[in-house]
């Protein structure tokens, strides 16, 4: 074997919770692997053991602060078949509402907050200046308007949950209560402005893909599968649904599979080097099994998204993708579609009129001891897998979490951009900086496990075979 010099990105800023990444160089000084490893440990599924299910939606909305909503809704749909029950229509809808909610929000923390101060400062930019608050210094209405977007979406969550992060709302069996009329048409009247605000994000996104051909074919720029749930004909689905896989030629290759069955398609894998599992495509094996979930992969699978807008910007990003979009790049430009989706279907929503109905749950005990909820996260495809005894007590947990079906892609993608963009002994602060941003594209989650605590600076040392320090970068 070659002798080995090693980079280290640790840890990876502007995400959600704590990694760092580590490139691999071989005696020549060329890529030789990237790894991205997730530091912080996942406990969810061991100390939720012995807990009464009925408790699981309010417990396990503790696992991020970032994305509460997913997995209280993945979560209240496992109680769901524990309980062997249809929810009432108006409480279906309401878990929409909120998802809706959800994925602004999230998507708009992404895409404004994390992703642009790269995309619209520069990726070469001065790093003191190339985040949210230098964004604001030069384009102060652009990040006012993200702020208020994602504003948006989180006084949805808090209109129907009574609370931004963690609202006790959905349980098994339906939700526990119902927004005013007064409050519907409070979220009516600013839908306005936050169409405005995505369309303009879009315009100036795709006015970057005719600059920033590098970063196309570079950001994670390979063939995988893709999964999700989509509809009975294919549709956009983002809450419930079934599952389908198509590859990178569009070609589908499982469809319409039950959520509880996901483990006749679904295995995982787990590395020494990393607390995040590898899930991959069981019929392909580990690691060709690599596919990619979230807004990419919805966009990829469905056959359309079914509001006017949305489907327009649908077409106009098969156009220029060429199909199937392959490179990870494009999932700042997924989330931005999404974004508009939501926005779409929220005012349809609003509308409904069974949303005021007062029938919002469905009363029964225990039926069954397993039970399997999937939903579809802002990142990507969220199962909650849980097996009671006869008293609903909790007997095993399996998470899937969105970020995780991802990883290997990850860990491809930085591989991709580490060979394009760092030579020799030195590694450049633009270099540093795609690296990193080829993991943010993806908007990976990891606030799923423990925090690291006290400060985390950013250290990238380059080191030789002998141990030699060849170049260290801190900030």
């Amino acid at each position: 074997m070659p002798a080995t010099r090693q980079i280290l990105i640790d840890p990876v800023t502007r995400i959600e919770g704590h990694a760092k990444i580590s490139i691999h160089l071989d005696d020549n000084g060329e890529v030789r692997e990237a790894r991205f490893h997730v530091t912080e440990f996942r406990g969810f599924e061991r100390f939720c053991e012995g807990r009464p299910f009925w408790e699981m939606p309010g417990i396990t909305a503790r696992i991020c602060g970032i994305c509460p909503v997913s997995h209280l809704l993945a979560s209240a749909k496992a109680g769901d078949a524990l309980l062997s029950v249809t929810i009432p229509p108006a409480a279906e809808k309401l878990r929409r509402l909120m998802n809706l909610g959800q994925m602004v929000q999230s998507h708009a923390l992404s895409f404004f907050h994390l992703s642009a101060p790269d995309l619209l400062l520069g990726f070469d930019s001065d790093p003191a200046q190339r985040n949210v608050f230098g964004l604001m210094a030069a384009d102060p209405t652009l990040a006012r308007a993200g702020i208020r977007l994602r504003q948006f979406g989180q006084d949805i969550i808090a209109m129907l949950g009574g609370s931004k992060i963690h609202p006790a709302w959905a349980v098994p069996g339906g939700v526990r209560s119902a927004p005013t009329a007064v409050q519907r048409a409070d979220i009516a009247q600013r839908l306005p402005e936050a169409r405005a605000t995505v369309l303009d994000a879009l315009r100036r996104f795709k006015a970057l893909l005719d600059t920033h051909h590098a970063e196309v074919a570079t950001f994670g720029n390979f063939p995988s599968l893709f999964l999700g749930l989509v509809g009975p004909h294919g549709e956009w689905e983002h809450y419930d649904g079934r599952l389908r896989v198509v590859d990178a030629g569009g070609a589908i290759i499982a469809d319409q599979v039950e959520p509880s069955r996901y483990r006749d398609i679904i295995a995982e894998a787990v590395e020494p080097w990393s607390y995040l599992k590898m899930p991959y495509y069981r019929a392909r094996g580990y690691p060709a099994g690599m596919y990619r979930v979230g807004p990419l992969a919805r966009l990829n699978i469905c056959t359309r998204i079914g509001t006017l807008l949305a489907d327009a910007e649908l077409g106009e990003m098969r156009q220029r993708a060429g199909g199937i979009a392959t490179s990870s790049f494009y999932y700042h430009y997924a989330r931005l579609v999404e974004i508009l989706a939501a926005l779409e279907r929220i005012s349809l929503l609003l509308d409904d009129p069974d949303l005021d109905s007062l029938r919002l749950r469905a009363e029964a005990g225990l039926n069954q001891f397993e039970g399997i909820g999937v939903s579809e996260a802002p990142r990507g495809t969220l199962f909650h897998h849980y097996t009671v005894d006869a008293h609903g007590l909790i007997q095993s947990v399996n998470l899937i979490i969105a970020t995780g079906h991802n990883n290997l892609a990850m860990n491809r993608t930085i591989a991709q951009i580490a060979r394009h963009y760092v030579k020799g002994d030195q590694i450049s602060e633009g270099a540093l900086n795609r690296v990193e941003a080829g993991i943010r594209a993806y908007d990976p989650c990891l606030s799923c496990s423990t925090h690291a605590a006290g400060t985390m600076p950013l250290v990238v040392t380059l080191i030789a075979a002998d141990g030699t320090v060849l170049d260290e970068v801190r900030r």
